[in-house]
């Protein structure tokens, strides 16, 4: 039988190895929870630029410059046969 010193610190290794566990699960729902929002106000911005582009000439050219900046090709695919709606002639 181990001693009981013995016993009492494997009881605090497996309860500490339990603990930092539970934390990396935490963390890990954190940051997911995080990159969500993330997406969801990237989605919100998105939404709002594009409403703003079909409606006045600035967003609409800001739009024009961001869309110059896409440098992946996958995203470059995604945008190939897209282009936003654009204002009536009115500064």
């Amino acid at each position: 039988m181990p001693a009981p010193q013995a016993a009492s610190a494997e009881a605090t290794r497996t309860r500490l190895a339990q603990l930092h566990h539970r934390l990396q699960q935490l963390d890990a729902r954190a940051a997911q929870e995080e990159r969500k929002r993330d997406t969801r106000r990237k989605i919100i911005l998105g939404g709002l630029l594009l409403e703003a582009a079909g409606k006045e000439r600035r967003f609409a050219e800001a739009l024009d410059e961001l869309m110059t900046r896409i440098q992946r090709a996958q995203d470059k695919i995604a945008f190939a046969e897209w282009s936003p709606a654009k204002p009536a002639d009115r500064a």
